[in-house]
Protein backbone atom coordinates (compact mmCIF):
# COMPACT_ATOMS: atom_id res chain seq x y z
CA UNK A 1 0.00 0.00 0.00
CA UNK A 2 1.31 3.16 -1.21
CA UNK A 3 2.28 5.41 2.15
CA UNK A 4 0.52 8.92 2.24
CA UNK A 5 2.18 12.03 1.44
CA UNK A 6 3.50 12.99 5.42
CA UNK A 7 4.53 9.33 5.92
CA UNK A 8 6.19 9.20 2.39
CA UNK A 9 7.81 12.62 3.30
CA UNK A 10 9.45 11.24 6.87
CA UNK A 11 10.50 7.96 5.06
CA UNK A 12 12.85 10.13 2.69
CA UNK A 13 13.83 12.12 5.44
CA UNK A 14 15.17 9.07 7.51
CA UNK A 15 16.53 7.21 4.61
CA UNK A 16 18.87 10.39 3.80
CA UNK A 17 20.05 10.90 7.12
CA UNK A 18 20.61 7.20 7.40
CA UNK A 19 22.55 7.54 4.25
CA UNK A 20 24.05 11.35 3.90
CA UNK A 21 26.07 12.30 1.06
CA UNK A 22 25.81 8.78 -0.73
CA UNK A 23 27.79 8.27 -3.75
CA UNK A 24 28.15 4.92 -5.89
CA UNK A 25 30.26 2.35 -4.65
CA UNK A 26 31.25 1.62 -8.26
CA UNK A 27 34.75 3.20 -8.41
CA UNK A 28 35.32 5.20 -11.61
CA UNK A 29 36.79 8.28 -12.71
CA UNK A 30 35.18 9.01 -16.37
CA UNK A 31 31.58 8.41 -17.57
CA UNK A 32 33.29 5.44 -19.60
CA UNK A 33 34.75 3.62 -16.73
CA UNK A 34 31.12 4.08 -15.32
CA UNK A 35 29.48 2.61 -18.09
CA UNK A 36 31.47 -0.45 -18.39
CA UNK A 37 31.74 -1.25 -14.46
CA UNK A 38 28.22 -0.89 -14.54
CA UNK A 39 27.81 -3.38 -17.52
CA UNK A 40 29.65 -5.69 -15.24
CA UNK A 41 28.07 -5.51 -12.35
CA UNK A 42 24.87 -7.54 -13.23
CA UNK A 43 24.75 -10.53 -11.04
CA UNK A 44 27.45 -9.45 -9.52
CA UNK A 45 28.87 -7.67 -6.41
CA UNK A 46 30.37 -3.54 -6.56
CA UNK A 47 32.98 -5.00 -4.37
CA UNK A 48 33.97 -8.00 -7.00
CA UNK A 49 33.21 -5.23 -9.97
CA UNK A 50 36.30 -3.15 -8.37
CA UNK A 51 38.35 -5.52 -7.76
CA UNK A 52 37.90 -6.66 -11.69
CA UNK A 53 38.13 -3.33 -13.20
CA UNK A 54 41.18 -1.93 -10.48
CA UNK A 55 43.27 -4.20 -13.28
CA UNK A 56 41.33 -3.59 -16.10
CA UNK A 57 41.43 0.16 -16.31
CA UNK A 58 44.79 0.00 -16.19
CA UNK A 59 45.24 -1.49 -19.53
CA UNK A 60 41.87 -0.34 -21.00
CA UNK A 61 39.55 2.99 -19.77
CA UNK A 62 38.53 4.41 -23.04
CA UNK A 63 36.77 2.95 -25.68
CA UNK A 64 39.20 2.76 -28.08
CA UNK A 65 41.83 1.29 -25.53
CA UNK A 66 39.24 -1.36 -25.25
CA UNK A 67 38.76 -2.86 -28.78
CA UNK A 68 42.18 -2.69 -28.66
CA UNK A 69 42.64 -5.35 -25.83
CA UNK A 70 42.60 -8.24 -27.57
CA UNK A 71 39.17 -10.33 -26.61
CA UNK A 72 40.38 -13.46 -24.99
CA UNK A 73 42.73 -10.92 -22.54
CA UNK A 74 39.29 -9.10 -21.70
CA UNK A 75 37.32 -12.40 -21.05
CA UNK A 76 40.41 -13.53 -18.85
CA UNK A 77 39.94 -10.30 -16.79
CA UNK A 78 36.41 -10.18 -16.48
CA UNK A 79 35.54 -13.81 -16.45
CA UNK A 80 34.98 -13.32 -12.04
CA UNK A 81 32.39 -11.33 -12.81
CA UNK A 82 30.27 -13.80 -14.15
CA UNK A 83 28.60 -14.05 -17.33
CA UNK A 84 31.88 -13.35 -18.67
CA UNK A 85 31.34 -13.90 -22.54
CA UNK A 86 28.13 -11.83 -22.87
CA UNK A 87 29.26 -8.89 -20.83
CA UNK A 88 32.75 -8.89 -22.86
CA UNK A 89 30.79 -8.84 -25.85
CA UNK A 90 28.46 -6.58 -25.16
CA UNK A 91 31.38 -4.28 -23.69
CA UNK A 92 33.24 -4.44 -26.99
CA UNK A 93 30.57 -3.68 -29.14
CA UNK A 94 29.77 -0.63 -27.30
CA UNK A 95 33.11 0.63 -27.07
CA UNK A 96 33.10 0.12 -31.27
CA UNK A 97 29.95 2.34 -31.51
CA UNK A 98 31.33 4.93 -29.16
CA UNK A 99 34.83 5.19 -30.76
CA UNK A 100 33.61 5.26 -34.20
CA UNK A 101 30.38 7.36 -33.88
CA UNK A 102 30.70 9.03 -30.44
CA UNK A 103 34.11 10.17 -30.64
CA UNK A 104 34.99 8.12 -27.78
CA UNK A 105 32.98 10.12 -25.34
CA UNK A 106 29.60 8.39 -23.69
CA UNK A 107 26.94 10.55 -24.70
CA UNK A 108 25.21 12.02 -21.89
CA UNK A 109 21.65 11.04 -22.81
CA UNK A 110 19.67 8.22 -21.64
CA UNK A 111 17.65 6.94 -24.48
CA UNK A 112 20.56 6.98 -26.85
CA UNK A 113 22.68 4.78 -24.31
CA UNK A 114 20.14 2.56 -24.20
CA UNK A 115 20.49 1.59 -27.63
CA UNK A 116 23.76 0.66 -26.84
CA UNK A 117 24.45 -2.71 -26.65
CA UNK A 118 23.83 -4.27 -23.51
CA UNK A 119 22.84 -0.69 -21.90
CA UNK A 120 19.45 -1.22 -20.59
CA UNK A 121 17.16 1.37 -18.53
CA UNK A 122 18.85 0.45 -15.38
CA UNK A 123 22.18 1.12 -17.25
CA UNK A 124 21.12 4.36 -18.79
CA UNK A 125 19.94 5.64 -15.43
CA UNK A 126 23.25 5.02 -13.43
CA UNK A 127 24.95 6.90 -16.17
CA UNK A 128 23.09 10.20 -16.59
CA UNK A 129 22.72 10.16 -12.96
CA UNK A 130 26.24 10.14 -11.81
CA UNK A 131 28.39 10.66 -14.17
CA UNK A 132 26.22 13.70 -16.18
CA UNK A 133 24.46 14.76 -12.90
CA UNK A 134 21.00 14.53 -14.74
CA UNK A 135 18.34 13.20 -12.36
CA UNK A 136 17.51 9.85 -12.95
CA UNK A 137 16.27 6.92 -10.25
CA UNK A 138 17.96 3.25 -11.37
CA UNK A 139 15.42 0.95 -10.26
CA UNK A 140 18.04 -2.63 -9.26
CA UNK A 141 16.38 -5.27 -7.55
CA UNK A 142 17.81 -3.44 -4.49
CA UNK A 143 15.69 -0.56 -5.28
CA UNK A 144 12.25 -2.32 -6.56
CA UNK A 145 12.51 -4.23 -3.28
CA UNK A 146 12.68 -1.77 -1.05
CA UNK A 147 10.56 1.38 -2.14
CA UNK A 148 7.50 -1.70 -2.77
CA UNK A 149 8.12 -3.09 0.87
CA UNK A 150 7.95 0.44 2.45
CA UNK A 151 5.09 1.79 -0.27
CA UNK A 152 7.55 4.17 -1.50
CA UNK A 153 5.91 2.77 -4.88
CA UNK A 154 2.97 0.11 -5.10
CA UNK A 155 4.05 -1.98 -8.76
CA UNK A 156 4.71 -5.12 -10.02
CA UNK A 157 7.14 -4.31 -12.46
CA UNK A 158 10.68 -2.55 -12.61
CA UNK A 159 9.04 0.54 -15.15
CA UNK A 160 6.06 0.97 -13.30
CA UNK A 161 8.05 1.48 -10.13
CA UNK A 162 10.50 4.07 -11.53
CA UNK A 163 7.30 5.50 -12.46
CA UNK A 164 5.72 6.37 -9.33
CA UNK A 165 8.94 6.75 -7.45
CA UNK A 166 9.86 9.84 -10.00
CA UNK A 167 6.12 10.57 -9.41
CA UNK A 168 6.46 10.64 -5.16
CA UNK A 169 9.82 12.04 -5.22
CA UNK A 170 10.75 15.14 -5.80
CA UNK A 171 12.77 15.58 -8.63
CA UNK A 172 16.12 17.23 -6.86
CA UNK A 173 16.06 14.14 -4.77
CA UNK A 174 16.11 11.38 -7.00
CA UNK A 175 19.73 10.69 -7.82
CA UNK A 176 20.51 10.33 -4.34
CA UNK A 177 17.17 8.56 -3.36
CA UNK A 178 18.29 5.54 -5.72
CA UNK A 179 21.67 5.70 -3.62
CA UNK A 180 19.08 5.60 -0.06
CA UNK A 181 17.10 2.94 -1.14
CA UNK A 182 20.19 0.57 -2.38
CA UNK A 183 22.09 1.20 0.40
CA UNK A 184 19.14 -0.20 2.62
CA UNK A 185 18.61 -3.11 0.70
CA UNK A 186 22.40 -4.27 1.04
CA UNK A 187 22.38 -3.48 5.00
CA UNK A 188 19.05 -3.50 6.45
CA UNK A 189 15.64 -4.78 4.25
CA UNK A 190 17.31 -7.68 2.31
CA UNK A 191 15.57 -10.41 0.32
CA UNK A 192 15.65 -13.22 2.76
CA UNK A 193 16.25 -11.57 6.07
CA UNK A 194 14.71 -8.28 6.25
CA UNK A 195 16.43 -7.10 10.27
CA UNK A 196 12.63 -5.25 10.35
CA UNK A 197 12.92 -5.01 14.22
CA UNK A 198 16.24 -2.57 14.02
CA UNK A 199 15.13 -0.61 10.93
CA UNK A 200 14.17 2.80 11.93
CA UNK A 201 11.52 2.32 8.49
CA UNK A 202 9.73 0.37 10.65
CA UNK A 203 7.36 2.26 11.96
CA UNK A 204 6.13 3.91 8.38
CA UNK A 205 6.74 0.23 6.49
CA UNK A 206 3.91 -1.43 5.01
CA UNK A 207 5.73 -4.87 4.72
CA UNK A 208 6.37 -4.52 8.26
CA UNK A 209 3.15 -3.42 9.72
CA UNK A 210 1.55 -6.43 7.55
CA UNK A 211 4.17 -8.67 9.08
CA UNK A 212 3.24 -8.03 12.77
CA UNK A 213 -0.60 -8.26 12.10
Amino acid sequence: MLLSEDKRKEALRILSELYPNPRPELLYESPYELLVAVMLSAQCTDKQVNKVTRELFKVANTPRQMIALPEEKLMDMIHSCGFFRMKGKHILETSRILAEKYGGEVPADRDTLTELPGVGRKTANVVVSNAFHIPAIAVDTHVFRVSNRIGLAEAKTVEKTEEQLMAHIPQEDWTDAHHWLIFHGRRVCSAQRPKCTECPLNGLCDFYTRKEQ
